[in-house]
């Protein structure tokens, strides 16, 4: 049981310095909401129509994309330089397994003609 209460003293002493610094921001910031300070902006373009616009679905894409690429670099590079020294050839059919599933996606990703830039 004590195990427990030092969890709860350490949960309540983490909400205690939230609250603290959130009351002291509203305490000493200064607030003076005008009507440029309250309006959207973005990349320095003034805004044209509602906030509530639905964007495209392309980009999630291109994001989806660069996260599949990304993670793949992160797995890759480390595995290349410990490859000769620490790694077998059971770690060998892992990566290419691993490479093999972001084959198959790209593949997919291509195929859809979703890599098309123009």
């Amino acid at each position: 049981m004590p195990d427990y209460l030092v969890v709860l003293a350490v949960v309540l002493a983490g909400v205690a310095l939230v609250a603290a610094a959130t009351g002291a921001r509203r305490l000493l910031a200064p607030h003076d909401p005008t009507a440029a300070k309250v309006t959207t902006y973005e990349s320095g373009v003034d805004p044209v129509g509602s906030g509530w616009e639905q964007g495209s679905v392309r980009y999630l894409v291109y994001t989806l994309l660069y996260v599949v690429f990304a993670v793949d670099a992160a797995y890759l590079f480390p595995w290349a330089l410990v490859i000769r020294t620490e790694l077998g050839a059971a770690s060998l059919v892992e990566m290419a397994i691993f490479i093999g599933v972001i084959v198959v996606a790209l593949l997919h990703v291509w195929r859809r003609g979703l890599l098309r830039w123009w």
